[in-house]
């Protein structure tokens, strides 16, 4: 067994909640209520995908080669 790591949106609903999105899984998306609810639910959500792609005999994506960062910039909106 080896440890994979995922990177997930958060997105904050107007209506409360959070919905998750999982860029490298397509399709993957769940919803929590609350913060911890989300992350709760995206872990399960992507044990349920990977456990699919694995049935299936298909490849399980790893993001060893995606760097993420965060870049500020001013504008007058």
């Amino acid at each position: 067994m080896s440890i994979l790591n995922f990177k997930v949106l958060l997105k904050v609903e107007p209506e409360g909640g959070y919905t998750v999105t999982v860029p490298s899984l397509p399709g993957c998306v769940t919803y929590g209520s609350s913060l911890g609810e989300a992350k709760k639910m995206a872990k399960e959500a992507i044990e349920l995908y990977i456990e699919s792609l694995v049935e299936h005999g298909e490849k399980i994506p790893v993001q060893n080669d995606i760097y993420e960062t965060n870049i500020l910039i001013e504008a007058n909106a």
